[in-house]
């Protein structure tokens, strides 16, 4: 099976992906020293935690299921603290379960693009995390990409399976050190959400102002499973590509993505996402809120495509222009292959209006107080079904990128 999927990255290691900019590989150190192992987060230094608690990750571990830290190529921690939670590295886990394998490049395939096919032909690290048959966590799982060694390439690839009647949450945050200003992250992440499972996860990245990053991600989901997907970046970085997919197989489904994403001058990110109904009575939600400002660019794209009688999908797209020469491009696209299928999407693009800004100034809110709140109010994204702490952390990464753009 392995030598299949070496076979198809090979003949893919050139292959340019369908949307973003190209990348060089050569340009960045695919190998680097290991880091040392710990044993708990924390001894990590207090840069690195603070680097860590800003996207989410507490290296007190307080009311988090379990903790998993990857440190440039090396995974240094990994632990569960709940009972019915597997939590591991992912060549750990590959090595403990054959049955794993089926489980690998299999919603994501090897030979996608040439970031996949690197993926699949050079040493990577990630997380293997499964909840277990009826398991319910209750409080999210942490994990953490960081990267500490500048220039270099950071390959993850990770398996998250929510069993049968599973109920699973998680948060990813991915950073860099403070010194580090260019790197490329390429991150296969495959999802498995069973029949009358949940799970939701929850990305956000912060990363340096030159780094490139490529997340390359697919979801299959069973009868009656929900999966939910959000992604936060409110920072400078230099190119962000990715189109996560979710195939909705099995009758009842229910896929939500929401992004906020935030472009300061010099960054460009072609974001979307993807979901296919093919069982009955499937919904899907693709709901999008970007800005862009001074010259940063943003590609929202989103699909929903349905191909079974009575599923009902929505795309929404909204764009905020700040400042001059931002570019915002919205892609809407609905494929409805049979009659019985509800699809609908809208998207609009704009600046601020000169009357909402007079209207909270008439109140006695000075100019600047009344962008930052109609900036605000824009980015108040309602994720449904998400736990209070995670909540929690859309909110706090938003506001700092609020202060930010101001």
């Amino acid at each position: 099976m392995r030598e299949e999927i070496t076979r198809r990255a090979r003949a893919a290691k050139d292959k340019t992906p369908a949307y973003g900019n190209d990348v060089d590989l050569n340009a960045f150190a695919q190998q680097v020293p290991a880091r040392e192992k710990i044993t708990s987060l924390a001894e990590l230094s207090q840069g690195v935690k603070e680097r860590a608690l800003g996207v989410g990750v507490d290296a007190s571990m307080k009311d988090r299921s379990g903790s998993f830290f990857q440190h440039d190529q090396s995974v240094v921690f990994s632990a569960s603290t709940i009972e019915g939670l597997e939590l591991m590295d992912i060549n750990d886990a590959l090595k403990k379960y054959e049955w794993l394998e089926e489980y690998f490049f299999k919603v994501v395939q090897p030979d996608q693009d040439k970031f996949t096919a690197y993926g699949a032909m050079h040493p990577f690290s990630g997380y293997f995390i499964r909840a277990l048959p009826g398991a319910k966590i209750v409080f999210p799982l942490q994990a953490c990409m960081y990267i500490g060694r500048e220039g270099m390439i950071q390959n993850v690839h990770n398996i998250l399976i929510a069993e049968e009647g599973s109920e699973l949450h998680v948060i990813t945050g991915c950073t860099t050190d403070t010194h580090v200003q260019k790197g490329l992250h390429i991150g296969v992440t495959e999802f498995y959400v069973k029949d009358n499972a949940k799970l939701t996860y929850t990305m956000v990245h912060n990363w340096g102002p030159d780094v490139v990053v490529r997340p390359r991600s697919a979801t299959r989901l069973g009868k009656n499973a929900v999966y939910m997907s959000n992604y936060v970046s409110m920072t400078k970085v230099r190119d962000v590509q990715m189109y996560p997919s979710c195939v909705m197989e099995g009758e009842n489904g229910v896929a939500r993505f929401n992004t906020v994403v935030y472009a300061p001058p010099e960054s460009h990110l072609d974001l979307g996402g993807k979901a296919i109904l093919k069982a009955k009575g499937c919904k899907a939600e693709i709901i999008a809120r970007t800005i862009a400002k001074d010259g940063g660019y943003v590609a929202s794209r989103g699909l929903i495509q349905g191909d079974a009688p009575g599923v009902k999908a929505h795309l929404e797209c909204r764009g905020l222009l700040l400042g001059k020469g931002g570019v915002i491009y919205a892609v809407p696209e609905l494929i409805g292959s049979l009659p019985g299928v509800d699809l609908s999407h809208e998207a609009a693009v704009g600046k601020i209006a000169e009357e909402e800004i007079q209207y909270l100034m008439a109140r006695g809110v000075d100019a600047d107080t009344a962008t930052a709140l109609i900036v605000r109010g824009f980015l108040d994204v309602d994720v449904r079904g998400l736990p209070p702490q995670l909540q929690a952390e859309m909110k706090r990464t938003i506001a700092l990128g609020e202060k930010s753009m101001m």
